[in-house]
């Protein structure tokens, strides 16, 4: 049987699709990348990615390059918009700066929006891929500290359609699986205000998070760190310390 058509670039939703599809493999690759490349990836002609590639060229959210195709300025654009759309408390970023200064651990502020949780901001530099947490999706939310801040201040159905939605894998021996014991956590973390993951979501990771007031309703955002796993106990008081005292300054 013949292959079934590819859409073009005039194909209304589809295209749309393949314009994201596009700009997701630019975005994932490791430098730019030649229009060749990207039809290959994308499975299309060399036609049809030239055609997506104009308009998100003259938009701003691609860049052409002596290389290849690049991520364009709109994106950092973008997401200033989305920090802005949240309403970030002013300051956020210089406590983030202020916790990484004190604990010597890296810091991250977190959200969950429209039933998606995400790191939106953090101490980390872009070019350090050995970080546990990078800005953008988090895909791990069971079995991190910031996502059990997140989830514990979920009403109980949202919190459940999230976690059919994403599952809850077993990323190390530590992490948690089972539903009950899930919640049993949860309960800890709205009784503590402190949410703890030693090892859940990566072997040599700890991170630790709390809660940060202000949100819209249905909405949550938190404050954490993360550092090795053997500094975590030595350090876990001034972390919480630290952590609650820079929430409280963000709050007010």
């Amino acid at each position: 049987m013949p292959s079934p058509a590819l859409p073009s670039a005039g194909d209304g939703p589809r295209s749309v699709d393949r314009a994201l599809d596009l700009l997701d493999a630019v975005a994932e690759a490791t430098g730019p990348v030649s229009a060749k490349a990207l039809a290959r990836r994308l499975g299309c002609s060399l036609s049809t990615v030239y055609n997506l590639l104009g308009p998100l060229t003259d938009r701003g959210h691609v860049l052409r390059t002596p290389h290849g195709y690049a991520l364009g300025h709109r994106v950092p654009d973008l997401h200033r918009a989305y920090g802005r759309q949240l309403d970030v408390a002013p300051g956020l970023r210089e406590a983030l700066a202020e916790v990484r200064r004190a604990t010597g651990a890296e810091a991250y502020f977190t959200a969950y929006r429209g039933g998606e949780i995400s790191v939106v901001d953090s101490t980390v530099p872009v070019t350090d891929e050995a970080a546990p947490f990078a800005v953008g999706r988090e895909r791990r939310a069971h079995a991190t500290a910031h996502g059990k801040v997140l989830l514990s201040a979920l009403p109980a159905p949202a919190r459940r359609r999230y976690l059919e939605r994403h599952g809850m894998p077993r990323l190390t021996e530590r992490t948690i699986t089972a539903p009950d014991a899930f919640e049993a956590e949860l309960a800890g973390v709205r009784r503590t205000g402190l949410a703890v993951s030693v090892g859940e979501a990566e072997r040599g990771f700890s991170c630790a998070a709390v809660p940060l007031a202000g949100a819209l309703p249905g909405e949550a955002r938190a404050l954490s760190v993360s550092l090795p796993a053997e500094d975590y106990p030595r350090l876990r008081d001034r972390i919480a310390a630290v952590l609650v005292r820079a929430a409280d300054r963000l709050s007010r």
